[in-house]
């Protein structure tokens, strides 16, 4: 009989298997789940030189599974001025964003970079995007970049300007946009693909501090039970290579899933890396931009179309047949496809070219993703579920946004049925939600509590009848999660064979009033048999 490094005895394990079973004990052998059972059955697997621990009934669930985040823009964020507004931040006009950023430039020698990250134009005073006349308040010797909270577009100060080029005359890209005021000139902003105009959208840094950042998010992940992560934008080899780094030098506390960028895949499609930290997911592309930055493609007008004409739906990244030649590249290439589509016009698009290129090369098992999928109607979770397309919904957007959803952007119709995870659920549909940190902060239980509660950070109730169980919304962030990414037979759930990847919690999210899921503690989180972060004494 195999004998266990680890036993813990005493809890309420939830294992999250097909049978959904509850038990009160859990053995590791090495990284690995060695046994899940009763106390007695599990026992037995112990001899002089087992770890036994004692639960004393605390619950212990699976690892959290991330199915979308931007893992290494969280680790450099942690550098940047960080401008989020109320509930992440105290931000709450333009003065407040120059005064943060003057705060940042003390740090900063002369010349080189500043960087903020989570302004929110629709909850400030202002009612505004910030332009680069304030920015150049904060310093006109320093380049300053700062991003909009949905990270789909930005401002920039004149000397950032400078620095790459951007002239009046500087042609604006396919989907994206280059601010100007009335009179012509350039006001800072970058929407969408103008982003790219800005060289330095990554920051420069020694290798060393780049690799201590990693070591850094990981933590931070760590404490709130994640362990595994999603990198979902990975666009150089330098990031992998870092990434190989930090598992060698064992500073990457978590596991983390790699999205690699489609123009990555084209120039390198043989590009592959595995381990136990480490792996490759589906390849990353985008059909449309953010319902909060007005840029996710909508086939109604928004609600209060803002500072943009009557009747505006947004846009597209690309044109459909530019769409469809990606999808038919991955598809063709037997890859996984993880297209960003917010708006409902843009989830369209995507569904009818991952239908095209199934139909021309039918392939079993594709797991093709569709990423926030937050618009998407019955009619179009229809298709989804017909074709076995995963969403990947971000529920958050009912507590951070919802009301603004319902008041400016969407409407009470539309509002109430973002992210519908009720839907999904009663076809069967494999869905998963997500925090798209940096977004907002990585918080799992927190997303859970969204997708269970719909429930607004002002406290009011965002479409009821999208509403999900607890048990349901932990299937989202576990094993949902492991599927999306081909991993259910080694994560996700706790059952024998898999990773002893696992989280102990003070409270049951099956058992505590639903409204107190977002207040529930984790107390140890443990990556392959081995605590990587823990409150316990």
């Amino acid at each position: 009989m195999e004998i266990a490094n680890l036993i813990y005895v005493n809890g309420k394990v939830l294992t999250v298997d097909n049978d959904n079973r509850v038990v009160s004990a859990l053995a590791v052998k090495n990284n690995l789940i060695l046994a899940v059972g009763s106390n007695e059955e599990v026992l037995v697997y112990q001899d002089e030189n087992t770890k036994v621990i004692d639960l004393m009934g605390k619950t212990m669930i699976p690892g959290f599974c991330d199915a979308h985040g931007h893992f290494s823009m969280a680790a450099e964020s942690l550098i940047k001025a960080n401008l989020a507004n109320p509930p992440v931040g105290k931000n709450t006009c333009i003065s407040d964003y120059i005064n943060a950023l003057k705060e940042k430039a003390r740090t900063v020698p002369v010349g080189q970079w500043i960087y903020g990250y989570g302004y929110d134009n629709t909850s400030i005073q202002e009612m505004r995007h910030p332009t680069r006349a304030e920015l150049d308040q904060v310093s006109t010797e320093h380049p300053i970049w700062i991003t909009h909270v949905s990270s789909h577009m930005g401002v920039a100060n004149s000397k950032a300007l400078e620095i790459c080029g951007i002239t009046q005359d500087t042609p604006t890209p396919e989907g994206g946009v280059i601010g100007k005021d009335s009179e012509g000139e350039l006001n800072g902003f970058l929407e969408e693909t103008a982003m790219f105009l800005i060289g330095s959208l990554s920051i420069d840094l020694p290798e060393e501090e780049r690799l201590e950042l990693l070591a850094k998010a990981s933590d931070l992940y760590a404490q709130v039970g994640v362990t595994s992560a999603s990198d979902g934008l990975v666009e150089s080899f330098e990031l992998i290579e870092n990434y190989k780094k930090s598992v060698l030098n064992k500073d990457l506390k978590i596991r983390v899933v790699m999205n690699p960028s489609y123009e990555l895949i084209e120039t390198n499609p043989e590009l592959s890396f595995e381990s136990d930290k480490l792996t490759l997911g589906g390849v990353k592309s985008f059909a449309d931009g953010s319902i909060q930055g007005y840029t996710a493609y909508l086939s109604k007008p928004y609600y209060k179309p803002g500072n943009n004409a009557d009747n505006y739906n947004g846009y597209p990244w690309m044109s459909y047949d530019e769409l469809l030649e990606k999808v038919k590249n991955i598809h063709n290439a037997n890859q996984q496809c993880v297209i960003h589509g917010n708006g409902d016009a843009a989830i369209g698009d995507i569904i009818r070219a991952y239908r095209t290129a199934q139909e021309e090369n039918p392939r079993d098992d594709c797991r093709h993703v569709i990423v926030h999928c937050q618009t998407a109607s019955e009619e179009q979770l229809d298709e989804i579920k017909s074709l076995n397309i995963i969403p990947s919904f971000f529920a958050l957007h009912t507590y951070y946004w919802g009301d603004r959803h319902r008041d400016i952007f969407l409407g009470p119709d539309r509002a109430f049925r973002i992210d519908p995870c009720k839907s999904a659920l009663d076809r069967d549909i494999p869905f998963n939600i997500h925090c798209d940190t940096p977004v907002v902060p990585q918080n799992p239980l927190l997303s859970m509590y969204a997708a269970v509660n719909r429930i607004s950070s002002n406290g009011n109730v965002i479409g009821k009848e999208q509403r999900i169980s607890p048990l349901d919304a932990l299937k989202a962030v576990t094993i949902n999660s492991a599927y999306q990414n081909f991993e259910e037979k080694t994560k996700g759930s706790l059952e024998v064979g898999k990773f002893a990847d696992l989280v102990i919690l003070d409270e049951n999210p099956l058992e505590c009033n639903p409204e107190k899921i977002k207040d529930i503690n984790v107390l140890e989180t443990i990556v392959g048999g081995e605590t990587v972060y823990t409150s316990l004494v």
